[in-house]
């Protein structure tokens, strides 16, 4: 599977190179779908190999492997989201910028290959973050170490906000640094009457809002509707889209682009599907104006 470099590049936590006690470390996220880590071929710094018998890999359970113990039978969980370390024991960097090559497998990717630029600095900045854990960011330790955050760094003592009552493991996903729930009024308007292709019959319409008169609003409209027989639904289609708009300095510009991507609607597909488990691209609508692409992504 060929994933473009700029896509590739993801895979490297930014700001991750220092010198610790250990050695040097860095950083490796998975950043595009779920994986498996099958191998490390190799490392190379500034030009110099670094021996896999002096690099030390570090799962984010704390567990440490040397190259050796991972391979395509004997391979590492490499889930999105999660990370790696990777420590060249008993070494130190010089300040300033280095060039880092990474050579490693993965399945499904396959061999994956790419070089990045980063910097030892000489003193980190120091900055105050909300407690995560890379492991199990919604487990009830680490919820309740973000609490007790919050109670310290604000003064404050939301009682209502920390006291939830479902499972926060389901909220994976649509939340990070989960650490309580807001309430907030919840009023039903209906029933409904649908004719639809997927769903018929009458159904209530739950509406969360602090607008005054938006249920009655609801309510009144809903009303008509039934009176006049219920409502006919269908799916006309069904994607999610994404319209940038690229800029140029003429109109023929714009208009060459736009021949571009559609030239090149393989790699664009490929690189748009790198980094996402879910998401396919249909097709690309284009609209010129002027000096302006606008490109919708369906």
């Amino acid at each position: 599977m060929k994933i473009p470099s700029l896509v590739l590049k993801q895979l490297y936590t930014f700001g991750s190179l220092e010198n610790t006690s250990d050695g040097v470390s860095l950083t490796l996220k998975n950043r595009l779908s779920d994986a498996i880590f099958t191998g490390m071929l190799g490392l190379t710094i500034d030009g110099t190999k670094v021996p896999l018998e002096d690099l030390e890999i570090r799962l984010g359970s704390g567990k440490a492997l040397s190259p050796a113990e991972i391979s395509p039978e004997s391979s590492v969980p490499f889930a999105l989201g999660k990370t790696i370390d990777l420590i060249w024991k008993g070494q130190t960097l010089e300040l300033g910028k280095h060039e880092i090559r990474f050579e490693f497998t993965a399945s499904p990717f396959g061999t994956l290959s790419f070089k990045i630029k980063d910097a030892i600095k000489l003193h980190k900045e120091h900055r105050v973050t909300v407690p995560i854990d890379k492991e199990d960011d919604f487990g009830p330790e680490i919820i309740a170490k973000r609490q007790e955050f919050v109670r310290e760094y604000s003064g404050a003592d939301p009682k209502n906000v920390f006291s939830y009552s479902f499972d926060p493991k389901v909220a994976n996903g649509n939340i990070e640094s989960f650490t309580g729930v807001a309430q907030i009024p919840i009023g039903f308007a209906g029933p409904i009457k649908i004719n639809g292709e997927y769903a018929e019959g009458e159904y209530l319409v739950p509406l969360a809002t602090t607008e005054g008169t938006l249920v009655a609003s609801y309510n009144r409209g809903i009303k008509v509707m039934n009176l006049s027989g219920g409502v006919i639904c269908t799916v006309s289609d069904d994607r999610m889209q994404r319209a940038p708009v690229f800029v140029f300095d003429s109109a023929r510009e714009a208009r060459d682009f736009r021949g571009w991507v559609y030239d090149h609607m393989d790699e664009i597909r490929q690189a748009a599907e790198a980094t996402s488990s879910v998401a396919k691209l249909l097709d690309i609508d284009s609209f010129l104006s002027n000096k302006f692409a606008y490109l919708r992504f369906n």
